[in-house]
């Protein structure tokens, strides 16, 4: 016993992180487990069903694994003391992004995805020779490709140059009547704005306006300014977007996020005037904006309710008005999302197409609309890495 308490005083702090894993070991074994983690804004894994099959083959202990490093006690907690450990220490790099000045964070991208963007580009191509009408395309650089002068220290010599591939895209699509935007000189001209988000993957809303300004005036169109759209301007505080849930810088500020509840008379997603909630039931679809996401972590989410198949917006907006009915199709990833309502200034019908949750072939919309003009706008990122985009094809 003497030789227990002499051990137990001359190791204490072994005896103290003994009883410390005991304890955690204990809380973990009981512990219930969130579904979804509202600082990493993902759904957390579940504690799985037990079998002797999937104890035997490997699987059991692997399912167990993941969700013992999604569920233990005091994740947050934990979480947001590493991030001021890692401040403290100075480092800016983390699970993929690095932290630069003003609380910018960018995404840390130092390899082209070449095989796959040479795809797209044969799978645009292909479209291109058949389809005969005016076709738009902007390749919408990140912020990383803009906002050099907001960078850490060094950030500049890691990271892919997005503009050489920007242009390399470009410059071998092809077609009867295809415009390319400038994109990279567009937001580069309005970069001394709030044009990116800090804190996400996104541009924001008034930066996205910079696009919108540029293709309309490129098609003599009238359109929406910023001023003309304060009465149907709204913000809300504390936005935490995709690269803070991988950097979780514990002292982020967050962003503001702004939107404009512009006048419509109609929207559908999918031909339907509702929509799914995550409990299954059904969500009347009352305007541009899914209102309830406002106050929850996604918040980008309630712009145009996500990111659907085939979404319609019509209204008495158009500042074009003719006989006919004039129609837009965008061929969009999530960052027209929040730009879309400024297109219903230019056109009767904007019609929202995301190849990744659309369920029909593109060419049975493309066959049965009359559309005057087809815009695909993508973000880099998503052009370089998104499969689904072969099926932009008749």
């Amino acid at each position: 016993m003497k030789k227990k308490i002499v051990a137990l005083k001359k190791y204490p702090f072994l005896v103290i992180f003994a009883i410390f894993l005991l304890g955690m070991f204990t809380l973990d074994m009981f512990a219930t487990g969130k579904e979804f983690s509202e600082m990493e804004n993902r759904y957390l894994k579940q504690r799985p069903n037990f079998t002797i099959k999937g104890l035997m083959n490997n699987e059991y202990t692997k399912k167990y694994e993941s969700f013992i490093n999604d569920q233990f006690v005091f994740r947050d907690e934990w979480i947001t003391l590493k991030s001021m450990s890692e401040s403290a220490l100075l480092k800016v790099e983390n699970n993929g992004v690095a932290i630069g000045k003003d609380d910018y964070i960018f995404a840390k991208v130092t390899k082209a995805n070449d095989e796959l963007i040479q795809s797209n580009i044969e799978h645009f191509n292909t479209f291109l020779k058949t389809y005969e009408g005016k076709f738009t395309l902007g390749i919408i650089p990140n912020s990383y490709a803009i906002l050099e002068d907001k960078f850490p220290l060094g950030y500049e010599h890691i990271i892919i140059d997005q503009q050489h591939y920007i242009d390399e895209i470009t410059k071998y699509i092809t077609g009867n009547d295809v415009t390319i935007m400038d994109t990279v000189g567009i937001m580069d001209e309005g970069k001394s704005g709030d044009i990116y988000y800090h804190t996400d993957h996104h541009w924001t809303t008034d930066g996205g306006w910079l696009m919108y300004e540029a293709y309309a005036k490129s098609n003599n169109l009238e359109y929406v300014s910023l001023s003309e759209l304060q009465q149907y301007r709204n913000q809300v505080e504390g936005f935490y977007g995709t690269y803070f849930s991988k950097a979780k810088n514990f002292d982020s500020p967050g962003d503001t996020l702004v939107w404009y509840d512009v006048p419509v008379t109609e929207v559908t997603i999918d031909g339907k005037t509702t929509i799914k909630d995550s409990d299954d039931n059904d969500v009347p679809i009352t305007g541009l904006y899914w209102h309830d996401k406002f106050d929850t972590r996604d918040k980008y989410s309630a712009f145009l309710y996500g990111n659907n198949g085939h979404t319609v917006i019509k209204s008495d907006n158009n500042l074009n008005k003719t006989e006919e009915t004039s129609k837009i199709l965008i061929i969009k990833d999530s960052y027209s999302n929040s730009i879309a309502p400024f297109f219903t200034y230019s056109y009767d019908e904007v019609h929202l197409v995301d190849l990744r949750a659309m369920a029909t072939p593109l060419s049975e919309l493309i066959a049965k609309e009359n559309f005057d003009e087809i815009l695909t706008l993508y973000n880099y990122d998503t052009f370089e890495n998104e499969r689904s985009i072969l099926k932009v094809k008749f």
